[in-house]
């Protein structure tokens, strides 16, 4: 089973996407409105280190991804957690300004390590803070010097400022940067801002077409080097059309990948901190082999891409941040990524049948910490 323990609530940045929303007034959703919120829930992690252990070694295989806030706020906890759990694997998603806290030798036990990053220098500093790109990189090249091996994926969010064919190409495209791997996520949950913002323009004009766009270079790079690019939008749907898979919720979370909060109670979703009506239980008495699952519900169970999509995200299912417009508008984002990829499926199944790729190579990390499906 997969695990996000989140560490802190606590953050030493304020993007403009997500805690510079804080700043604004916004009209939450009816269904956010009617959500239940633990306020009395800790800022810190806040309970005994050994519930925490006792509780993992009731799995024979569990992985520990740590999250935050920004997790790195206690990189005391994280040094402490990675030589002492009973677990041997660990993840984090970090904006990596404060890798260099940790030494060596723990950083190198890390399976995968998600840096956010959302494209180039002057994107990521408008988004993020000035110098938190070159800060951020040189992070990542001093870990790579230092032996780390790992899975080193860049984790964008993409609003309307991003030209997505560039974001992505520029992460790719350089030796320097060290990623393995690429992720990104539309920030489209519309807490109450949609009316301010240029997104049905946006999806229109770029993000769609640069899909289309990133989907054949994607191919192409297959063709002319016999490389598979872990871009995971692409990686993980197209591994299970070339299987024949269906797939549910592609980030695991309710039913493969849970959250254990700050003080002990697992919920089903990283983002669903203190959302305690879909606790599933605590780590003081539960079987991380036993525990509920929390589905999907709405209209996704009526959707024709269900078996692609999964429903794309439990947080925005269960709190319906969105009119029909703005659902429409972000399901066709997904709905244009089901055709790019259906389209591309021919292509990708003849450069395996000549050998020029094979199957093996998509495999990779499921329930990493990337929710896939943008």
């Amino acid at each position: 089973m997969y695990f996000h323990l989140i560490l802190t609530d606590e953050c030493n940045l304020c993007c403009t996407y997500c805690r510079a929303k804080a700043f604004l007034d916004l009209e939450e959703s009816e269904g956010e409105r009617a959500l239940k919120i633990d306020e009395d829930l800790p800022i810190d992690l806040a309970f005994d280190l050994e519930l925490l252990y006792q509780f993992l070694k009731k799995d024979p295989d569990p992985t520990l991804t740590f999250y935050g806030g920004e997790p790195l706020m206690r990189a005391d906890l994280v040094e402490t957690i990675v030589r002492n759990c009973p677990g041997q694997r660990f993840m984090m998603q970090t904006n990596g300004l404060l890798l260099d806290r940790l030494s060596p030798a723990v950083v190198n036990r890390f399976s995968t390590i998600l840096v956010s990053l959302d494209g180039t220098k002057e994107l990521t500093d408008a988004n993020r803070g000035a110098g938190v790109y070159d800060r951020v990189m040189k992070n990542v090249r001093t870990i790579r010097a230092n032996g780390y091996t790992g899975e080193l994926i860049a984790r964008m969010t993409v609003t309307e400022s991003t030209r997505i064919v560039d974001a992505v190409r520029h992460l790719a495209s350089n030796p320097d940067y060290a990623f393995s791997s690429i992720h990104w996520q539309v920030d489209a949950n519309f807490a109450g801002d949609y009316a301010l913002r240029e997104f049905r323009d946006w999806a229109t004009r770029d993000y769609n077409p640069g899909i289309r766009t990133l989907v054949s270079y994607w191919v192409n790079q297959m063709a002319e080097t016999g490389t598979v690019l872990k871009w995971y939008p692409f990686l993980d749907p197209m591994e299970d059309l070339l299987r024949g898979k269906k797939s549910r919720l592609r980030c695991g979370s309710g039913y493969a990948n849970y959250s254990i909060m700050t003080d002990g109670n697992i919920g089903p979703c990283p983002v669903m901190i203190g959302m305690s009506r879909y606790y599933v239980g605590h780590i003081s008495d539960a079987d991380p082999k036993n525990l509920p699952t929390v589905s999907i519900g709405n209209e996704c169970r009526t959707c024709s891409i269900l078996d692609f999509c999964g429903g794309r995200c439990l947080y925005s299912n269960i709190t319906q941040p969105w009119g029909e417009e703005e659902r429409q508008l972000v399901c066709g984002t997904v709905q244009n990524l089901h055709d790019a990829l259906h389209e591309a499926l021919p292509r990708v199944r003849e450069l395996i049948r000549t050998r020029k790729i094979s199957l093996q190579d998509f495999a990779h990390e499921k329930f990493n910490g990337c929710e896939i499906i943008p």
